[in-house]
């Protein structure tokens, strides 16, 4: 079984999180984000990744701790969990659509972590949540589970529907890069035999 459980704890953050990454994309959330618990719902809904996150943090300060440090500890898990890649897929993109607005990802699971990211929110904030913590949590997320992460948007006029599209557009492309491959169940999808 692909799961791992994991702990974080700083002066700023106290988090778990539990993957399971041949799941039905069951999932708790718990991060004292009210959006952004939303947002990881559709991580989990849609890739199909089970996961139980958990984070206590200085939500008194501001959300930005919290949601840039369940990204790295949600990057950590994934590798863990990964192990040595043998037998993935790899490589996943989408074009996702959602009412007005269109993502596109495509990410590939190399250990060689970057970013790139092509999306303006119109507005500064959805509710009482930063539109630019979007970004902080990919590139968390990117950085620790070592992923060559591409996401662009190419419409949106609404910022809830930009960063909901968003969410859900890496879904379904880790769904697809963490799938085992039939036809190479026991191969290092690499030719160096490392990733």
């Amino acid at each position: 079984m692909r799961t791992t459980k994991i702990a974080r704890k700083t002066a700023e953050t106290d988090i778990s999180v539990e993957l399971n990454l041949d799941g039905t994309g069951a999932y708790e959330m718990a991060t004292g984000v009210g959006f952004f618990d939303h947002m990881l719902d559709q991580l989990a809904r849609h890739s199909l990744i089970d996961m139980n996150i958990r984070c206590a943090g200085d939500t008194h300060i501001d959300d930005h701790h919290s949601v840039e440090d369940v990204g790295i500890a949600l990057g950590q898990a994934l590798a863990q969990a990964l192990g040595d890649k043998r037998g993935i897929r790899r490589y996943g993109a989408c074009l996702l659509p959602m009412d007005d607005a269109l993502l596109r990802c495509a990410l590939d699971l190399s250990g060689r972590p970057y970013l790139v990211w092509n999306v303006d929110f119109p507005t500064a904030k959805i509710g009482s949540f930063d539109t630019e913590l979007v970004r902080e949590f990919f590139q968390a997320l990117a950085t620790h589970g070592g992923i060559t992460l591409h996401v662009d948007c190419l419409h949106g006029v609404n910022s809830h529907h930009i960063a909901e599209a968003a969410f859900k557009a890496v879904a379904r492309s880790l769904r697809e890069a963490v799938e085992t491959d039939p036809r190479k169940a026991d191969a290092i999808p690499s030719t160096k035999g490392a990733l």
